[in-house]
């Protein structure tokens, strides 16, 4: 849950974005593979997004703009049969809220 640098310029992207656009509220989901325990996968996924949010909020975003959410391994996008499928379920997502 930790940010890498090609994180934050994609974030950054977002910042921008969400300045462009001041109406607009985001759900910061946090998700990951299958690897390790529910209740591990919940914390780690809900880490992920709490990462996410503390880093727009240092950049000015309104804490009312945002909310997040942990889904662990609930709603994987591909099979965690292959490691490219795991690493594609480790992910965050933003959903557009109005």
């Amino acid at each position: 849950y930790e940010l890498k640098e090609k994180s934050m310029t994609e974030l950054d992207k977002v910042i921008r974005f969400l300045r462009e656009n001041p109406a607009i509220r985001v759900e910061i989901s946090g998700h990951t593979d299958n690897a390790g325990t529910p209740a591990y996968n919940l914390l780690l996924s809900q880490r992920r997004a709490k990462s996410v949010a503390d880093y727009l909020l240092a950049h000015s975003v309104e804490p009312s703009r945002l909310t997040q959410k942990g889904y662990g391994a609930d709603k994987p996008l591909k099979p965690n049969d292959t490691e490219e499928n795991r690493q594609v379920n480790r992910r965050i997502e933003f959903r557009v809220m109005r």
